[in-house]
């Protein structure tokens, strides 16, 4: 008995140097790259570092309390309340009130919002509508609806891990510095650089040299990274690749847009352009997520779509893309596809372009469940319909009933992916693919 309580006692005390090299230590500064802006309204990697929603999507792509405890729902979804955390402070030190976090709802979405109106109710938050909201609770977690405080100096103050330090103008590089009195506990490094409009082949040349933590992978560039045996942590098929189609102007006939749809080749843009990387679809929602996606058509038809342009002769179209290669490249194939099927389409920068026929789009699917999730990519086309039906006859009905009218057409969903130094300890990804960099740890921290 005695010699097997030694041994229990050895092999503990063994296994306390490996403990100790995999529990996160606190201090150090991470290095990141990106090939777009740190800080846009959407998607900008340093947002959700500095601002808190209300309610923040869980593991499993649910809503989970953040800035507000509970929530309930009244009158049919038309009628929510949100009760505020506590002792929850911005990084100004004011304190995060019921008409803070009115102001900036009501300032960040306009007249574009889910809701009808929002009131500040002693320590809660009322949103009421005209329509139904079953899906507010998930759609409170997005970008358009994180809680900021206007400081009139800085937009920047939020109540996140982290908060922005020096010229937060400069689009280039953001420094960010960890929040001592974050409502959900501080941060584990001291502090975060966020480098954009860096060039792939940069980022991936400054990860190698030391100079950078964690870095982008395209979905073409996966099967490279491999290769170049790079750690990589890629999410599941999480961005939507879909070409949107002006309901105006020389669009504005139907049969032009339903021709367009069908004479894009998305196996050619799979195979050639992202090498195969992700699902082709013609579905706004991936297959795994509904099991419908099969009944929207992906294959190219273009007999059928030179019989719906007929004789009509549409003037040139304007394709507009973000100026990255890859989505330039895109764009030129379909414009080859387009000019095929009788169109004649001129690739533009989106940045600069002044008229747009035709937009390659990135969208995120900001949820994994479904119904939550096709509203909110219906809103990011500007499509503010709730989405009531729960069912999947109800949602391949809502999604269907949208996609006829072929203002958007899906080609590919891709996933989304980075490259990470050896230093980098438990960096995970959201539902949407994004890096949860707040509980990133640095093995070299002292």
């Amino acid at each position: 008995m005695l010699r097997q309580v030694a041994i229990s006692c050895l092999i503990a005390v063994l296994a306390l140097p490996a403990a100790a090299r995999t529990r996160p230590h606190y201090g150090g500064t991470l290095h990141v790259e990106v090939d777009g802006d740190p800080m846009p309204q959407h998607g900008g990697i340093a947002r959700r570092l500095i601002f808190d929603g209300l309610t923040r999507l869980g593991s499993d792509g649910t809503p989970v309390p953040a800035l507000a405890i509970r929530w309930t729902s009244e009158n049919s979804d038309h009628r929510w309340q949100f009760w505020l955390r506590p002792g929850v402070h911005f990084h100004n030190d004011s304190a995060l009130t019921s008409s803070a976090a009115e102001l900036s709802l009501n300032r960040s979405c306009g007249a574009f919002c889910p809701w009808t109106a929002v009131h500040a109710v002693g320590s809660s938050v009322v949103f009421t509508s005209d329509a139904p909201m079953p899906n507010l609770p998930a759609l409170l977690a997005g970008d358009d609806f994180l809680i900021g405080l206007d400081s009139g100096s800085s937009s920047f103050v939020g109540t996140g891990p982290f908060e922005a330090a020096g010229d937060t103008s400069k689009v280039d590089a953001q420094r960010l510095v960890a929040n001592e009195n974050c409502w959900r506990g501080r941060p584990f490094v001291d502090s975060i650089e966020i480098h954009g409009h860096k060039s792939i082949r940069d980022q991936w040349l400054d990860l190698s040299v030391g100079r950078a933590d964690i870095v982008e992978v395209p979905a073409e560039q996966l099967r490279l990274a491999q290769q170049q045996h790079l750690n990589v942590i890629a999410s599941q098929p999480v961005t939507l690749l879909a070409l949107a189609a002006a309901d105006s102007s020389v669009l504005a006939n139907a049969n032009l847009r339903a021709a367009i749809a069908l004479a894009v080749d998305r196996s050619a843009l799979s195979n050639v352009i992202f090498q195969k990387q992700g699902e082709i679809t013609a579905s706004m929602l991936p297959a795994a997520l509904t099991g419908y996606s099969f009944l929207f058509p992906a294959d190219r038809d273009l007999t059928k779509a030179h019989e719906l342009r007929g004789g009509l002769n549409a003037s040139a179209l304007t394709l507009a893309a973000d100026n990255s290669a890859t989505m330039q490249l895109a764009a030129q194939r379909l414009a080859l596809n387009l000019h095929e099927a009788g169109f004649n389409v001129q690739v533009a920068n989106a940045a600069t372009a002044q008229h747009k026929d035709l937009a390659l789009l990135e969208l995120t699917l900001g949820s994994s469940q479904p119904q939550s999730a096709l509203e909110s990519m219906l809103r990011s086309v500007g499509v503010a319909t709730p989405v009531v039906e729960n069912t999947p006859a109800g949602l391949y009905k809502t999604e269907h009933e949208f996609l006829q009218t072929h203002t958007l057409i899906p080609l590919l969903y891709l996933p989304r992916a980075y490259a990470i130094s050896g230093r980098v300890r438990d960096l995970r990804l959201s539902s949407d693919g994004s890096p949860l960099l707040a509980d990133v740890s640095l093995q070299d921290a002292q």
